[in-house]
């Protein structure tokens, strides 16, 4: 996460945390990163909010419990699908009977959450979080699995609310594996962002920890700056991460901030030379999901979000696999129904369109594109267009290159993402105008790909060796026994809103 709010801009923004009703399970506004602005509340997501209210309402009560109560429920994600539905149209598969039928939507649950979900990026919350209570998890972790790992990572446990985060992803949602990733700091680290060193320690703590290979971890390059070759080679030597990650727009507010293109020959293919020498092949590219008013608040700078610059980097360097972040998508720039206007007349979006025709432009099989916040905004906004995306993607780039990540935990816990994904239909008419594949059953070929399989394939995990190794391991015996305390999900979220 990196931070293009001014001062004076983050003055009109919110902690979500602060301003969102904390019992929703499924955000009912668009929330931020810190990587754009984050729309106003639609009348669309005023109404899906009053529809949620009423089915509380009127199962709470029925079913013996408060409305909070319910709403953490699995009867409380299948109510606020149904609400979206009801505001929407019918875009998420969803019975009635499981907001309803507490069983029912137990039963559901049961038979997904073996299903393999590998997170591709990852964040730990940021620092104002106030659940201390969960500190005693590193405490308890420390004392009886790794007497050292307090010392190696020292106050950054609570500083970055470490533990927070393996609440969010490993106890409250079926995440299996996840990439913890980061962006180009200003030098001051005391704020949201996590270091290289940070990141690679946390992800030796994790899995030894768990007793399994639960994280992997970026290393973030800033092509340009002073000594940032002599830092790729000490994180290549030292760190090993298991890829690299870059902002093409560079960080607009460090001194020395220089944006690139992908395809500059003399600064970008020396990096090349050595990603592919250390066999670290995997780069992860920042693109698109811009602030709304980029045109003068990135005056100059927001060219180098586009994709235009992949398409002959890949072509010349097959033995890197790039994974284009966000899936390139251009932030909105007015109401979503008016993104999903522009779609519908000539079957575009905005940079996604662009990202999707590198495979067969250039001829090239190492362009993945990933959605994390693509994927989470567009899905609470206007999910029809969220349907589009998906199709555009998988068209053009195969439904073997599009791999799953949430930004989490800036939304809370990833939970409600993977279940939206779940239930995501096409619709009909997309299919027949634009040539979409339907998305199929929650547990069916595409979604399984998507959720798990290409992750696991683009860094080298067996899915179902993985999984089978993780549902043994110390962090499974902790959500069993965190589940059997009937402790649930909190429905925070960590990111920023606007107000109206």
């Amino acid at each position: 996460m990196v931070d293009f709010f001014r001062p004076e801009e983050r003055r009109r923004r919110f902690r979500a945390s602060n301003t969102l009703p904390e019992s929703y399970p499924v955000p009912t506004r668009s929330i931020s990163n810190g990587e754009f602005d984050p729309l106003p509340q639609t009348r669309a997501q005023r109404e899906v909010e009053a529809r949620l209210e009423t089915l509380a309402e009127e199962n709470a009560p029925r079913l013996g419990q408060g409305r909070r109560d319910f709403l953490r429920s699995g009867s409380g994600m299948a109510a606020a699908f149904l609400a979206m539905n009801g505001v929407f149209g019918s875009l998420f598969r969803v019975d009635p009977a499981e907001a309803s039928e507490p069983e029912r939507a137990e039963e559901r649950s049961r038979a997904l959450a073996s299903q393999f979900v590998f997170d591709d990026q990852v964040h730990f919350v940021h620092e104002d979080f106030d659940s201390d209570w969960m500190l005693d998890y590193g405490r308890y972790a420390s004392k009886h699995w790794n007497p050292g790992m307090l010392d190696e990572v020292g106050l950054e446990l609570d500083r970055y609310r470490f533990d927070n985060f393996i609440k969010e992803v490993f106890l409250d949602s079926d995440t299996k594996v996840c990439l913890v990733s980061s962006a180009p700091t200003t030098g001051d680290v005391r704020g949201l962002l996590v270091s290289n060193d940070q990141m690679a320690a946390t992800r030796e703590l994790v899995n030894r920890l768990a007793g399994s290979r639960r994280m992997l971890c970026h290393a973030v390059f800033t092509p340009g700056q002073d000594g940032w070759l002599e830092e790729v080679d000490r994180a290549i030597e030292v760190l090993k991460p298991d890829a690299f990650k870059g902002y093409t727009v560079g960080n607009p507010f460090h001194p020395q901030n220089l944006p690139y293109r992908l395809d500059d020959e003399a600064l970008m293919y020396p990096f090349y030379e050595k990603v592919v020498a250390s066999g670290i092949t995997r780069i992860c590219i920042h693109k698109g999901l811009l602030p709304r008013d980029y045109l003068t608040s990135l005056d100059g700078i927001w060219q180098y979000a586009k994709v235009d610059d992949v398409g002959r980097a890949a072509k010349d360097w097959p033995q890197i696999e790039f994974v284009i972040y966000h899936a390139g998508l251009r932030p909105y720039l007015a109401e979503p129904d008016i993104e999903l206007a522009e779609f519908e007349k000539d079957g575009r979006i905005a940079w996604v369109s662009d990202l999707a025709r590198i495979p067969e432009e250039y001829d090239v099989t190492n362009v993945h594109g990933e959605i994390g916040s693509a994927f989470a905004n567009s899905c609470i906004t206007n999910p029809r267009f969220c349907a589009a995306m998906m199709g555009t993607l998988i068209k053009g780039m195969g439904v073997d290159h599009v791999v799953w990540g949430t930004d989490s935990v800036w939304y809370g816990s990833p939970q409600w993402q993977i279940e939206a994904l779940r239930r995501l239909e096409m619709p009909a008419d997309l299919e027949e105008r634009f040539g979409f594949a339907p998305l199929g059953s929650a547990d069916g070929a595409v979604k399984r790909a998507i959720l798990g399989e290409n992750g696991a394939r683009l860094y080298g995990l067996d899915p179902a060796d993985t999984r089978d190794r993780v549902g043994e391991d110390h962090i499974a015996a902790m959500k069993r026994e965190y589940h059997a305390r009937g402790v649930g999900r909190s429905n925070a979220t960590y990111g920023y809103v606007v107000d109206g």
